[in-house]
This record gives C-alpha cells, structure tokens and sequence, in this order.
C-alpha cells in the first residue's frame, strides 16, 4: 500500500510540471523547478524531482544558480527534498552551498474516503467548518499567534489574498465555539491538478489540546477535498502528528526534508 501511495504521489504530485501565474510564476532551471511570489510572499519554493540533471560535473553549479536567483530578489527559500531524491548526497551539496536543514518530517499518505467516512467526535458546542469570512482569517492570525509567541502576518497578508483571488485552490479550516470567539484550531486543505488535498498546517490552543479537534480538521478537510474531487491526502507530518495520523489509517511512505536560504541572514 505505501510503495503504491507513492508512485501515485510522485506521478501525480510532483512528476508534472504545473502552470504558474503572473503573481506566482513556476520557472525550470534544466530539471529543477523554482517557484515564488513576485511580492516576496510566505511561500517560495524549489523542487527537482528528476534530480540535477545528467552531468554530475555541473550539480553544484545547478544549486548555486537557484541560491543566487533568490539572494538576487532577497527572498528566503525552501528547497524541499524527499529522501528517495536524487542525487543521494542532495542534502550535503545545499548544506554547502549555504542552505540550514530543518527538521525532518513524514511524508504521509492516503485515501480520503476512508478518513471521510469516521464519524466526527468534538466536545459539545464546538463545531469545525470551511472559513468563508476575511474576519475568519483574523481569528485564525490571532489563535496561531497565541500559539507560536510571535506575529502571523502571514494569514492576513499572504494567505488571505490566495484564497480571495481562488477559492477553488483551498479551504481553510476553523474549529470554534462561536463565530465571534476565539478560534480553537485551524488548519488548511490546498489542492492542485493531481488528485490530491494537501493537508497542511494544524495549530491549537494549549488549553484544547487533546481532545480531538486536530483529528476534526484531518476528517473535515477530507471530506472537502472528496467534494472537490481529490481521492487522496497528503501531509508533512511533525512527529507529534504522525501518531494521530497513522492511528486514522494513512501511511508513512517517506521523509521529507526542508532545506532553507535566506539572504538576509
């Protein structure tokens, strides 16, 4: 099952080349894909799923351009590497030329019907729902700055305007006692061309922890992503996620590693 989840993941995922918008191109570098906003945005990526190309001679030098492409426009960068990636020493090569790894995570996989059909199971009088609100937004900036001690302009300034502009390429999830009160929980579901909604994010307060509202957002954005089409879901699994996750029938089918650069540290 994990081995099959996989090539599915990797042929539908990453294997293809997806279009870019004028705010948010994707641009090929031989076989690596770069992809950023061009307001310097909370999200600028780099990916090569086919490896550096076919001179090992030139592999250092393939880094080096995408790191002085970001340096030249002063965003920071995630390079995202998946330990199946080749070549196998990709992560000595970027720490070399000037990338931090950050922590491991689990690439974790599955089918969306079985985790749709598991019955709901929230505290009374709290509920889990879509947000359809900018007003949702700042609640959930709020939340998550209680959460991580530190600003999350992100939601309002990045994440806020996406969902605007296209609705149809997420849903952000709040879980809450009222619409008025402060949200509980939040995460999102992001979805491309492939059949699968990634499941990202995942934040709640200290004081409602363990009492299923993680597991409410993974079941609630399942069902989202099946109306939307998506058979399947992915997630970048902390550790402390990895258990609920595997507990609700997904699989580890990888490690995914990120490794960032920032001009202007």
């Amino acid at each position: 099952m994990a081995q099959r989840l996989l090539q599915v993941f990797h042929d539908e995922t990453r294997a293809p080349i997806r279009l870019g918008t004028s705010q948010r191109p994707i641009e090929l570098d031989g076989l690596v894909r770069r992809e950023y906003e061009i307001d310097g945005g909370h999200w600028n990526m780099i990916e090569s799923p086919d490896g550096l190309g076919p001179d090992p001679d030139e592999w250092d030098a393939v880094i080096a351009r995408q790191r002085d492409f970001f340096a030249g426009l002063g965003l920071r960068v995630e390079w995202k590497t998946y330990d199946y990636d080749e070549p196998a020493d990709l992560g000595e090569r970027l720490l070399r030329a000037g990338f931090v790894k950050e922590d491991d995570e689990a690439l974790i996989l599955g089918e969306a019907a079985p985790l749709a059909a598991q019955d709901l199971d929230l505290p009374d009088g709290v509920v889990v729902r879509a947000a359809d609100s900018d007003e949702d937004f700042v609640r959930m900036a709020e939340m998550l700055e209680l959460v991580w001690d530190e600003p999350q302009s992100w939601v309002v300034e990045s994440l806020l305007p996406r969902w605007r502009t296209d609705p149809s390429s997420m849903d952000v999830v709040v879980v809450e006692e009222s619409r008025t009160g402060p949200v509980l929980c939040a995460a999102r579901a992001e979805y491309d061309e492939s059949g699968f909604s990634g499941l990202w994010g995942g934040s709640t307060l200290p004081e409602w922890r363990g009492r299923g509202l993680y597991r409410a957002t993974l079941l609630h954005r399942a069902r989202l992503g099946l109306a939307r089409g998506k058979d399947h879901v992915r997630v970048d699994a902390s550790p402390d996620s990895e258990p609920i996750l595997r507990r609700l029938g997904l699989h580890r089918v990888a490690t995914t590693t990120p490794y960032v650069f920032d001009p202007a540290l």
